[in-house]
């Protein structure tokens, strides 16, 4: 399966994925997911948000145990980040087939649509859009950097974007969804366990900073006569980093756009995307509030006027203490320990979880590289994955 994967979407150049929402790349991942599906008799499904469900059991039965990631990347990812989750899924059922399991509850296996939310700015779309956490006109009001919506999008995959919308009788059939990802840090690295259970997910968020300056001529303006926001913008980088650090968070500008966009060309538009993290909310408001401050008083200094729009937002997620609970004892049943962690990723499972009772395993990572082409992890730890998503499947769906 890893194999089958491995050329779809990769760049040649930097040997990073670019499997990005409703692309060419996308729909080789969703072919390849339904020719896994059917392969092993599974019932195959799309919902109404394009995510893609394998069935094993009657889904009308109820109290479902669901498991699966997502396909699609970051621009330039890594090999892991979701495609791990999917395929250890898929594994895993193989697992259990070969122990000769017999599950008493449904099982389903799903790849979640557009989870990095690389192309349209929003994570976790297909999931947010199921739990009723995207409001509709929004969702359709989403672009990406060429101006094709998301409708478009999906249109031209061959899905219908008026069909888009809350699922609740479809959440209704999950008593449990259990996540497994490649570890996004090195909490397990350097210790003897291969996988962890996730604890909760801090609260996070993307900003939107648009200095508005004025263009002109790069060769011929005095200094003292700019008003160029792209200063006012890389002051405001520095103050992020800077607020982060005093205060134990993470603040990062990782996208940013320039208009007219010319060598020669004073800025008139400098817009920036800010995504920020922090262990509880209170910290993390504290943070973003410094940041816009320093923002908005570079701004009067230089002659920009800043604007901020909050594009996203995910409060601090606690996982279902009973169910992280069960997952400790099932995995601890041979007289070991598994180490329970935060994270500051967001994953489906955070945006499902206040439907459902959700769930996350961890696969070390030796090196935390993530959301990059050296993202990494020993074949021999993916098999304990798959092993514990087992043996996880089968406590809860076999008992």
């Amino acid at each position: 399966m890893w194999r089958d994967l491995a050329s779809i979407g990769r760049d040649k150049d930097s040997g990073g994925y670019r499997r990005l929402a409703w692309t060419g790349a996308d729909a080789d991942c969703r072919a390849w997911f339904r020719t896994q599906a059917e392969a092993r008799g599974l019932a195959y499904e799309v919902d109404r948000n394009g995510n893609q469900w394998a069935w094993l059991g009657d889904p009308a039965a109820g109290d479902a145990v669901v498991t699966g990631s997502h396909l699609d990347s970051v621009p330039d990812g890594g090999a892991f980040d979701g495609p791990l989750g999917v395929v250890s899924s898929f594994a895993a059922l193989d697992e259990l087939r070969g122990r000769g399991a017999r599950p008493s509850r449904p099982l389903a296996i799903v790849n979640f649509g557009d989870e990095e939310g690389a192309r349209f700015g929003l994570a976790c779309v297909g999931s947010r859009l199921t739990a009723g956490q995207l409001d509709l006109d929004k969702a359709h009001a989403l672009r990406d950097a060429e101006g094709t919506s998301l409708a478009q999008a999906m249109e031209r995959a061959g899905y219908d974007p008026e069909a888009i919308g809350p699922d609740p009788a479809r959440l209704a059939r999950i008593g449990a969804f259990v996540e497994l990802h490649v570890e996004q840090g090195r909490a397990l690295a350097g210790t003897d366990h291969a996988v962890g259970i996730a604890s909760a997910i801090w609260p996070h968020g993307r900003w939107r900073f648009d200095f508005h300056g004025e263009a002109n001529h790069a060769g011929t303006t005095r200094i003292e006569d700019r008003r160029d926001p792209m200063l006012t913008y890389a002051n405001t980088v520095l103050a992020a980093r800077k607020k982060a650090r005093l205060a134990g968070a993470l603040a990062t500008f990782g996208k940013v756009s320039v208009e007219p966009n010319g060598v020669n060309a004073i800025p008139s538009l400098v817009r920036g995307w800010l995504d920020s993290r922090a262990a509880d909310q209170e910290t993390l408001d504290l943070v973003v509030a410094e940041i816009e401050k320093a923002a908005v008083e570079r701004g009067e200094r230089d002659g920009i006027d800043v604007r901020i729009t909050r594009e996203s937002f995910t409060p601090v997620i606690e996982f279902e203490h009973a169910l992280r609970d069960e997952l400790a004892r099932i995995l601890g049943e041979g007289g070991g320990s598994v180490p329970v962690l935060g994270t500051g990723a967001g994953h489906d499972a955070g945006i499902l979880s206040g439907a459902v009772p959700t769930a996350m395993l961890f696969v070390r990572n030796p090196t935390g590289v993530s959301h990059s082409p050296a993202e990494t992890a020993s074949e021999d730890d993916c098999l304990a994955g798959v092993t514990a998503l087992a043996d996880v499947l089968e406590g809860l769906a076999c008992r």
